[in-house]
């Protein structure tokens, strides 16, 4: 369980590099994409280990990449805005 943890720590710190070099104008501080991947990634590995149990190596980080892909994908700004006021500032 401490590999499958940490593997899935370093995949979610890999997606997020990733998102970092593709998308660099469309996503919040670099700190908040890596904490966010490695989290996501973390979250994906744990419930697939606990929705299938132990014994599925390849289930588990591919989980944890399909979870931590879309927690990172929640972060993507839209194209040419910026920042949207909230209705207490209008």
């Amino acid at each position: 369980m401490l590999w499958e943890s940490i593997s899935s720590v370093v995949i979610g710190l890999a997606l997020s590099w990733a998102a970092l070099r593709v998308l660099p104008g469309r996503l919040p501080a670099a700190r908040t994409v890596f904490v966010t991947g490695a989290l996501g990634s973390l979250f994906g590995a744990y419930l697939t280990d606990s929705t299938l149990g132990s014994g599925h190596p390849l289930a588990t980080p591919t989980g944890a990449v399909l979870v931590g892909a879309v927690t990172l994908s929640l972060l993507i700004r839209p194209r040419g805005r910026g920042p949207v006021p909230s209705a207490a500032a209008r």
